[in-house]
């Protein structure tokens, strides 16, 4: 009978511990400027729609968002290696490798 009771109530707290990372992510994600999403589409190209990769280029939805800026200043700096990041970090300021890193700090991890 006590099983009966706490099924359901175990269950709920399951669910709600499963969904607040991604409402929490969802409501962050609201709070960002649109500029945010427009800069980040630009890395659609290799890294995948919303930082989700398919291939070998790394994913970047849910990195830790200070990560992914000194990632960037490094790519811009030449001091991390790359192909192509070198010239495609030095058209961005660091504001806006903030804005995308927020973004892509929001997304879950794929």
């Amino acid at each position: 009978m006590i099983w009966r009771l706490t099924l359901p109530l175990a269950a709920a707290a399951l669910m709600g511990g499963l969904l607040a990372p991604c409402l929490a992510s969802a409501q962050s994600r609201e709070a960002l400027p649109p500029e945010a999403a427009y800069l980040s589409a630009n890395c659609a190209n290799c890294h995948g729609p919303q930082g989700r990769s398919a291939g070998a280029i790394p994913s970047l939805a849910g990195l830790p968002s200070r990560y992914i800026v000194e990632q960037m200043q490094a790519f811009k700096a030449g001091t991390r290696p790359a192909t192509i990041m070198h010239q495609l970090a030095k058209g961005y300021t660091d504001a806006q490798f903030e804005l995308m890193a927020s973004y892509f700090s929001s997304l879950p991890k794929p």
